[in-house]
């Protein structure tokens, strides 16, 4: 029996200061980490829309794709990470799921010592500054 992995999609939108938009998540049970806006694509959504959509919900912000920069690709799961940059909107929880406690724009400090959700992010997400 074969399995469908998981997929998803992943924003990475850095700020005029050099900051990545990053979202504190978790359930109400478990130890909250951070991960930046991701989540998984529907049915019908290729992965730019499903990265659109949730950083929409999961931050408030409108977002255009400029282009994937990286992909984790393994037995489990696919994630497209893409390059966004914030058009529009406001910094607003919008999450359907309820997972989500807190958006802050990182800095690099930030973000070499933060837990995140995906552990094995933190060399990518720390070579995207400058």
């Amino acid at each position: 029996m074969h399995l469908v992995k998981w997929q998803g999609s992943a924003a990475i939108c850095m700020n005029a200061e050099n900051r990545l938009l990053m979202v504190l998540q978790g359930t109400k049970e478990e130890e909250k980490t951070w991960a930046v806006p991701s989540g998984g694509k529907e049915a019908m959504e290729n992965f730019q829309s499903c990265c659109i959509r949730e950083v929409y919900e999961e931050t408030g912000y409108t977002v255009t794709i400029i282009k994937e920069i990286y992909r984790k690709n393994n037995a489990d799961v696919e994630v497209l990470y893409f390059e966004a940059v914030v058009m529009g909107g406001q910094m607003t929880i919008h999450d359907p799921d309820e997972l989500i406690y807190d958006i802050v724009w990182q800095s690099k400090d930030d973000v070499a010592r933060l837990p995140l959700t995906f552990p094995e992010d933190r060399p990518f997400l720390l070579s995207l500054f400058p």
